[in-house]
C-alpha cells in the first residue's frame, strides 16, 4: 500500500489507499483545516482523489499560488451559479482564474448593470453560507455533448470537442448546480470564504474571435482574508489614477485611432519621451560594446520559412502579395534580419562576441479586444540586440546582459526585479541534445549571478530557453519586460558561421536580448510607475515658464531662449490666464519645474521655481537656476 513522500522528504506509510483529507489530518490539525487541494506527483488533484501507489504529495493551501488559483476558480463557478439563479436563461461559456482574480463569460440578451453585480455578490454570499458540497463526476464524451446541447448550453457542448481524447470529461457539482471543468476544486462552496468582489463587466468575443458572438464578461477578485481584499481594492483604485491612457491625455503624449488599431500616434511631447529613452539606451549600449544596426521592415516569406517563424508564428504576421505574386511579411521580430547582417563578410572567432543592437519596429496581429493602450499594441519598437558568441562565451555574456538589465531598471526607478527561467515548450525546433546544452548554459549563468529565480516549465521560446525579467512597480504590480534567450537553432537554420581557431567553420551561439522589451509598453509602465511624475532627465517638458501677466511676456520669452539653449526642454505659457490657473494646468500636465516670473523677478534678473507637488518656492538668479537644473538634467550613470 502507498508510502506518501512529503515535500520535506518525510515518508508516511499507509495500509490502504488514501486521499488528501487523511494525509492532511495525519500531518497536522492546522493543515487539515486549511487544506484546499493537493499535488500528487506534480499534478494538481482534488483532496478526494484516491492514491493507490507510492507518491510524492504536497497539500496545497491558500498560501500557495496553486491554492489561490483553485479558490478563485471555485469563486468563478459560484458566480456563474448565482448568475443563473438570478437570471434564468443566461448561458455560460468559460470562467478561469486569472492573475489577482477571475472572470466568467455569459451569453445574455440584457446587459449586466452595476446594480446586477451587487445582486450577484449578495447571492454568492448566500451560496457560501449554504456550504454546498462539491463533487466530481466523469461523463462519457458523447453523453456530455448531447446533454449540453439538449439543455441549450451550446458553448459547453463546443468545449467538449476541445477536450483532448486522452483526458476525462469531468463535471463538477456544487450542490445541484454543475459545470464542465477540468478542476481541481475545493471541497465545498463555504471553503472560498466571503472575501471577494465583482469589479467590472466588459465585452469578450467567444474564444477571442471577432467573427463569433460578443459575450458579457464579469470580472472579480477573491482573497483569503478581508485585509488582502481591501489592500487589493486600494491598489486597483490607485491603478485607475495612474492609468497611462488617462495620464497620456493629460500630458498630451499620444493617442490612438480606429484607422490604425494598435498603433500609436505620438505627439511632440510623447515622441520626445520616446527618443529620450532611446538616447539613454543607446549610450548604455555604446559603453557595453554594442554596434547598432537597422534592418528592413518587410522581408520575403522564404526567409521566415527558413527561420521557422512562418510555421510557428505565421498567423500573427501581416502579409502582402506583390503584383509579381511574391509574398512578403512585415517583420514581427528582428532576429532573422540581424542574422543577415552577421552573414555579410567572413567572421572569425576573433570577432566574437559580436553584439548587434537594433531599435526595430515590428508588427504583430493582436485581436482588437486584446489591445490596451500602450501596454498591448500591434506596432511597437523593440530595443533588440543579438549577441553572436562561442559556447565558451555564453556564461560571461549572459552575466553581462543580466547586469546591464538590472543597472538600467535601477536607474529608471525599479528596485525589485524577479527572474523567471523558462525551459523547452512542447512545440519547438532543434534536437533535445541542443536544448539540453542551451538550458544548462543559461541556467548555469543565472546561478552565477547569485540572484533569486523561478522556473516556468515549458514556457521557453520555440527556438531556445530564456530568462524573463519581471519588474515590480510602485504599487506592487509585476510587469514582464526584458528577456534573455539562448538560441542554438536559428543561426544554423539561416547559415550563420564563423571560422574557428582550427580553421573549421562553426555555427555561433546567438543570444536574443531585449531590455525594455517594447518601447511603447515600457513607456506605459513607466508613466504608471511614476503616476506621470517622471524624473527630470526624461520628462518631455522639464520646465514651464509662466509669466504672472502679459506685462512680463517679453521677459518670459527671454528666459525661454536661455533655458532652451542650455539644453533644457522648456515651454512658455503666454496665454491670458491668471497665474493660479496656469500653475494648476501645468501641474496636471506633470511638468516637474514651474518657473514663475513677474515684477520682482524682472527687476532682480531672477526666477521663482516651484517643484511639482510642492507649494514651497525658491527664487534664484537666472544663471544659478539654469546651472542647478542642468546639474540634475543628465543620465543617472553620469
Amino acid at each position: 500500500m502507498p508510502d506518501i513522500k512529503l515535500p520535506d522528504g518525510k515518508k508516511i506509510p499507509f495500509s490502504k489507499k488514501i486521499d488528501g483529507f487523511e494525509i492532511s489530518k495525519k500531518i497536522s490539525k492546522t493543515l487539515e483545516k486549511s487544506a484546499l487541494i493537493m499535488k500528487v506527483d506534480g499534478e494538481l488533484k482534488d483532496l478526494s482523489y484516491q492514491i493507490e501507489k507510492n507518491s510524492e504529495v504536497k497539500i496545497i493551501t491558500s498560501k500557495d499560488d496553486e491554492g489561490l488559483d483553485a479558490m478563485r476558480h471555485d469563486t468563478t463557478h459560484i458566480m456563474a451559479m448565482a448568475v443563473q439563479e438570478l437570471f434564468p436563461g443566461t448561458k455560460i461559456a468559460i470562467g478561469p482564474a486569472i492573475k489577482d482574480g477571475f472572470y466568467y463569460d455569459f451569453s445574455r440578451k440584457d446587459p449586466f448593470t452595476p446594480q446586477d453585480l451587487e445582486k450577484i455578490e449578495k447571492k454568492m454570499k448566500e451560496i457560501v453560507d449554504k456550504d454546498e458540497p462539491t463533487k466530481r463526476e466523469v461523463w462519457e464524451r458523447k453523453k456530455a455533448k448531447d446533454h449540453y446541447k439538449k439543455i441549450g448550453e451550446n458553448y459547453k457542448a463546443e468545449l467538449v470537442d476541445s477536450i483532448p481524447q486522452n483526458e476525462d470529461v469531468s463535471v463538477y457539482y456544487h450542490g445541484k448546480w454543475y459545470d464542465l471543468c477540468r478542476g481541481p476544486h475545493l471541497t465545498s462552496t463555504g471553503k472560498i470564504g466571503k472575501y471577494f468582489k465583482l469589479t467590472k463587466v466588459s465585452g469578450a468575443y467567444w474564444r477571442g474571435d471577432s467573427n463569433n458572438e460578443m459575450l458579457q464578461r464579469i470580472y472579480g477578485t477573491s482573497w483569503p482574508s478581508q485585509k488582502e481584499l481591501d489592500e487589493y481594492l486600494k491598489r486597483l483604485e490607485e491603478a485607475e489614477k495612474r492609468d497611462h491612457r488617462k495620464l497620456g491625455k493629460e500630458m498630451d503624449l499620444f493617442h490612438f485611432r480606429e484607422e490604425s488599431p494598435g498603433s500609436v500616434f505620438w505627439h511632440e511631447k510623447g515622441w520626445r519621451l520616446f527618443q529620450s529613452l532611446i538616447s539613454y539606451m543607446r549610450e548604455k549600449q555604446n559603453r557595453a560594446g554594442y554596434k547598432e544596426i537597422n534592418t528592413p521592415e518587410i522581408l520575403d516569406k522564404s526567409l521566415w520559412e527558413k527561420s521557422g517563424h512562418w510555421e510557428k508564428f505565421g498567423e500573427h504576421m501581416f502579409t502582402t502579395t506583390t503584383p509579381d505574386e511574391k509574398i512578403f511579411a512585415i517583420k514581427p521580430m528582428n532576429c532573422p534580419g540581424c542574422v543577415q547582417v552577421f552573414n555579410q563578410g567572413l567572421k572569425s572567432y576573433r570577432d566574437l562576441p559580436l553584439k548587434l543592437s537594433e531599435f526595430g519596429k515590428v508588427h504583430r496581429y493582436e485581436p482588437s479586444g486584446a489591445l490596451h493602450g500602450l501596454l498591448r499594441v500591434r506596432a511597437f519598437t523593440q530595443d533588440d540586440a543579438h549577441i553572436f558568441c562561442t559556447e565558451d562565451q555564453i556564461k560571461e555574456e549572459c552575466i553581462n546582459v543580466t547586469n546591464l538589465i538590472l543597472e538600467i531598471y535601477k536607474e529608471l526607478g525599479f528596485e525589485k526585479v524577479i527572474l523567471n527561467f523558462s525551459d523547452r515548450p512542447d512545440k519547438r525546433v532543434g534536437s533535445d541534445m541542443i536544448w539540453d546544452k542551451a538550458e544548462a548554459a543559461l541556467l548555469n549563468a543565472i546561478k552565477l549571478t547569485k540572484l533569486e529565480y523561478k522556473i516556468n516549465k515549458g514556457d521557453g521560446a520555440f527556438y531556445g530557453p530564456k530568462i524573463d525579467f519581471v519588474l515590480r512597480d510602485a504599487i506592487g504590480r509585476d510587469w514582464q519586460c526584458g528577456t534573455l534567450q539562448v538560441d542554438l537553432n536559428l543561426p544554423g537554420r539561416l547559415g550563420a558561421a564563423f571560422v574557428d581557431k582550427d580553421g573549421t567553420k562553426k555555427i555561433p551561439v546567438m543570444l536574443h536580448r531585449a531590455l525594455f522589451g517594447s518601447l511603447e509598453r515600457f513607456i506605459g509602465i513607466l508613466i504608471e510607475h511614476y503616476a506621470g511624475k517622471l524624473p527630470l532627465w526624461i520628462s518631455p517638458v522639464q520646465v514651464a515658464i509662466l509669466p504672472i501677466s502679459s506685462e512680463f511676456d517679453d521677459y518670459a520669452k527671454k528666459l525661454f531662449e536661455q533655458f532652451r539653449k542650455a539644453g533644457i526642454f522648456t515651454s512658455v505659457d503666454l496665454k491670458n490666464h491668471k497665474i493660479n490657473f496656469k500653475i494648476r494646468e501645468h501641474s496636471l500636465s506633470k511638468v516637474p519645474l514651474l518657473v514663475i516670473c513677474g515684477e520682482k523677478e524682472l527687476k532682480t534678473n531672477s526666477v521663482t521655481i516651484r517643484k511639482l507637488g510642492v507649494e514651497k518656492q525658491e527664487t534664484l538668479k537666472i544663471d544659478q537656476a539654469i546651472q542647478l537644473i542642468s546639474s540634475q538634467n543628465k543620465y543617472p550613470f553620469i
